[in-house]
């Protein structure tokens, strides 16, 4: 049986067919640009210690993950985690409030999921966070 977490390879492509692939810079995976030529937009979350969850539990998020993601399949353009980072990086159509939707919903299915940088939560501050959480 082979490990959830291998050795060699570190990320893990959440669209589409899920594949493991060895460690290549986003800048090179990462689409800037839908299908119809739009600039998508990107966010980061953070799972805290999720590459030493225990692997059930680990396995049970990356399929909640997947189902966020197809219930949002016509926004999520590239989803990618990396697995020695714990960090989720999204890329989305550029829609008004989308990137909140999304987050929402990840974080509803993962609550350890932690949303890194965004502009309206640093603009809002607390009251952003009490609104969407």
């Amino acid at each position: 049986m082979t490990s959830f977490f291998p050795t060699i390879r570190e990320t893990m492509d959440l669209v589409g067919e899920p594949q493991l692939s060895p460690a290549e810079p986003l800048w090179k995976r990462v689409p800037t640009r839908d299908d119809d030529g739009r600039p998508v937009s990107d966010f980061m979350m953070l799972i805290p210690k999720f590459r030493s969850w225990p692997q059930e539990r680990a396995e049970r998020a990356v399929l909640e993950i997947q189902t966020v993601f197809e219930q949002f399949s016509q926004v999520v353009v590239f989803a990618d985690l990396n697995l020695k980072l714990n960090l989720l990086w999204v890329s989305v159509k550029s829609i008004p409030g989308i990137q909140l939707q999304v987050v929402h919903a990840v974080r509803q299915r993962v609550p350890e999921a932690v949303l890194i940088g965004n502009q309206a939560e640093l603009i809002l501050g607390e009251r952003f966070r009490r609104r969407w959480w």
